[in-house]
């Protein structure tokens, strides 16, 4: 059985894969499209930021964000992804042997730290992302397009985190290939 452990205070972390932080943000709801949820995957060590867009907040949505570019993205780059800490949400948190996020995890050997109870600051990684993404993605792109579509939003919500993983965390990248544990 995976291990389970609750979070307090400072995230300690050592090396690429060694902790990354998940978070669902609701992105908002648009006319057409309907209520959108945004995964967020963080390594803690390099900041290397990942989000996928998802029209409910489930356990399936959690895993698949995972499955579809955060463990092809640490595969791609030979490092392992030991940890993952969550909040204690319904998308992330259930029983182990039913659970689509909990078997993921189990199936990728990836050990869950949860948060600790009422407390958000001890993911304020994601949150702090989450934050500066509202601020310079959302708001603008927003105020310049109308989407009818998940995928268009995809679109442009993954080139945006290009540009920002280009421009501030660059170096980041770099520091998750040149450090493999």
């Amino acid at each position: 059985m995976k291990e389970q452990r609750e979070a307090h205070g400072e995230i300690e972390t050592e090396h690429p894969g060694y902790l990354g932080s998940q978070d669902t943000y609701y992105v908002g709801n648009i006319k057409g499209i309907g209520r959108i949820y945004q995964q967020t995957f963080i390594d803690t060590y390099s900041r290397v930021a990942m989000a996928k867009l998802y029209t409910d907040k489930t356990a399936i949505t959690a895993a698949d964000l995972l499955n579809d570019r955060v463990i092809p993205f640490f595969d791609g780059q030979n490092v392992p992804l030991s940890r993952i800490l969550t909040d204690r949400g319904t998308e992330y948190c259930g029983k182990p042997e039913n659970h689509a996020y909990q078997l993921y995890l189990g199936i990728e050997n990836i050990d869950h730290s949860r948060t600790k109870a009422n407390s958000p600051q001890t993911n304020g990684i994601c949150e702090r992302f989450h934050k500066t993404m509202q601020d310079e993605c959302y708001n603008i792109i927003f105020r310049k397009k109308i989407y009818n579509s998940l995928e268009d939003l995809q679109i442009d919500v993954d080139h945006w985190l290009r540009s920002y993983t280009n421009s501030h965390y660059m170096a980041n990248i770099w520091t998750i290939m040149e450090e493999k544990p």
